[in-house]
């Protein structure tokens, strides 16, 4: 194997030893223990080297929201595939997208509440991120009458983002969730 090759794979393997380990830290701890000096420390490379692959935190952050949408988009399209009707389909994704949430804490504030350089609902978006909103269009599309089915799933998903976000932060009580969801579907297909 040249050297140009095995030099790249373990610059590869860093990427990902960086970015898995930030997100287990805040997973474990929250998102303000994730410095570059402790992953320097976790990861037993210098700081030079983690800023090497990125430029600071928020750029690790946005690594870590891009395997979450990846994650995700994994989780809405097994959910999606297995069921049969648009109501059906439309259950399925929002209890996905709510467990997914509520498994995965930090992940989803990477994804959804931390600060981000990543472009959203643009051309330039990644493809993980367009692939989710392409899977949530594709169930919620079909219900969405005479509004336009674009606007429909971003209010829609605008619906399943405040369920978690109000019920993580105490606002609404977890033993409703599951009810909430229900409505909401209800609203959705009604």
């Amino acid at each position: 194997m040249p050297v140009s090759e095995r030099k790249e794979r373990e610059r590869a393997e860093r990427h990902r030893l960086i970015v898995s380990t930030a997100r287990a830290l805040a997973e474990a701890e929250g998102w303000e223990a994730v410095t570059t000096r402790r992953l320097a420390e976790r990861i037993e490379y210098s700081q030079p080297v983690l800023y090497s692959h990125f430029r600071g935190k928020d750029e690790i952050v946005d690594a870590v929201a891009l395997e979450g949408f990846a994650e995700l988009a994994t989780a809405l399209r097994a959910a999606a595939g297995a069921t049969d009707g648009p109501r059906a389909a439309i259950t399925a994704l929002a209890r996905t997208y709510v467990e997914f949430a509520e498994h995965s804490p930090a992940l989803y504030d990477a994804m959804f509440n931390l600060r981000s350089g990543l472009p959203f609902a643009d051309e330039a978006a990644p493809a993980p991120l367009r692939e989710g909103f392409a899977l949530l269009l594709d169930s919620l599309g079909r219900v969405a009458g005479d509004v336009e089915p674009g606007l429909f799933t971003e209010v829609a998903w605008a619906g399943l983002h405040g369920l978690v976000t109000l019920t993580r932060a105490g606002r609404l009580p977890d033993e409703h969730t599951s009810r909430r969801i229900e409505v909401l579907v209800d609203l959705l297909t009604g």
